[in-house]
């Protein structure tokens, strides 16, 4: 059974108030809540055994080692790579993306060759590429946006050609919560003689990856946005890519031998992990993995599509609102961005913090998405395993109240 409200009982700041409120997180897409099972084990690291890794031929160093790795490997498992030497820690999704670009890309791209992105990508999955193509000639391409907010994979077809070298897309969409056809976008790619690079920083806390199944070249995602902490991501690639690749960042730890006359290079994963890493974070995305796989993933997955079919109904039933994205709850994930007539979302955002309702306001580092559809902005409420229908509740009545005050 998923009980909801022991879930709730596990994260700490779920217990406090809000404006004299009780608190309704709704902004895990932009940052999830922690577990107290991460909190404590972090404070553990820091306690118990606050040593560098891989260094130190002692007794806490060699612990705290073990820990890093053993977290990777609870990585590895989770998304289920067929090597822990796929995975690679890095600081964030974004950070994960700019290896991809200034690793991979200025050896492999060239002028006359094409990037594939879409218009529903976060920042990160556009201005990397936009920076690679300025540095190596090549050329970046958009797949449109549907009015329903799904990509228009008829212009895919269109833009794949053999100039076509990258594929780079959301696994989930951060404000419409729309779910791309992956499995048809690698085959098509993969046709085209195209790698593929998934924006999995949505999708991989909310349902279940397999990227053996995904059958992707590279996947990108954050710990923060996975009940884990802050400073710490993932990037996992095909060994076989990542051997080629030369290193992102170079220094400590990511080198096998220095001499004057030059350098070689650590074996996988560590030759990506250039000087000391996040170790404590590595240690709470470890927890974090453990507490989702716990849950099952398959159950986080249908809770939230009981929550966002429940809060598209709700909310459609306020007046003045307009909901982005598809309409069938099982083709999105856990966020929901809307207008609320010609009020601005960062007016909407102010009031219902004043009924201790948390939402996120702006264009949610999605600028192309948002002027596709002639918007500035939108107000945009996100689920996680810690939700509860009455939140969506408290939040149709909030935009009642922000109608009256506002409308």
């Amino acid at each position: 059974m998923y009980d909801v409200e022991a879930i709730r009982h596990d994260f700490p700041l779920l217990q406090q108030n809000a404006n004299g409120r009780p608190l309704a997180y709704l902004d895990s897409g932009a940052s999830s809540q922690k577990p107290q099972a991460v909190i404590e084990a972090m404070n553990t690291y820091y306690r118990e055994y606050n040593a560098n890794v891989h260094r130190g031929i002692y007794q806490i160093s060699e612990k705290a080692s073990a820990a890093y790795e053993a977290a990777r490997k609870k990585v590895a498992r989770f998304i289920n790579a067929r090597s822990w030497r796929e995975v690679i820690f890095t600081r964030n999704a974004t950070e994960s993306i700019n290896l991809v670009a200034f690793s991979w890309g200025l050896a492999n791209l060239k002028p006359g060759d094409t990037i594939i992105t879409s218009e529903m990508e976060h920042h990160a999955n556009f201005v990397p590429w936009q920076q690679l193509a300025a540095h190596t000639g090549a050329t970046v391409k958009y797949i449109p946006v549907t009015e329903q907010g799904l990509l228009d994979m008829a212009a895919f077809d269109q833009l794949l050609d053999s100039s076509v070298k990258l594929v780079a897309v959301t696994l989930m969409s951060n404000v419409l919560g729309t779910i791309p056809p992956a499995a048809e976008i690698v085959q098509k790619a993969h046709a085209a003689g195209a790698l593929v690079l998934f924006d999995g920083a949505q999708a991989v806390p909310h349902m279940p990856t397999d990227v053996q199944a995904l059958d992707g070249d590279f996947l990108v995602f954050s710990g923060h946005k996975m009940l884990g902490p802050t400073g710490i991501g993932v990037l996992w690639a095909r060994k076989e890519i990542l051997a080629d690749m030369p290193p992102f960042m170079t220094g400590g730890d990511m080198i096998k031998t220095v001499r004057l006359e030059g350098s070689t290079w650590n074996d996988l994963p560590w030759k990506f992990e250039a000087g000391t890493p996040a170790i404590a974070e590595a240690i709470g995305l470890g927890y974090a993995v453990d507490y989702l796989s716990a849950l099952g993933m398959d159950n986080v997955r249908q809770h939230e599509i009981e929550l966002v079919s429940y809060a598209l109904e709700r909310l459609n039933q306020v007046e003045g609102v307009r909901i982005y994205g598809p309409p069938e709850p099982t083709i999105r994930g856990g966020a929901v961005a809307f207008t609320l007539g010609n009020i601005h979302a960062h007016d909407v955002s102010a009031v219902l913090d004043g009924e201790g309702i948390a939402v996120r306001a702006g264009h949610h580092c999605a600028m192309p998405l948002h002027e596709r559809y002639g918007l500035q902005a939108t107000t945009r409420a996100s689920f996680y395993v810690y939700n509860t229908p009455a939140e969506i509740d408290r939040l149709a009545v909030g935009l009642d109240k922000v109608r009256e005050l506002l409308g």
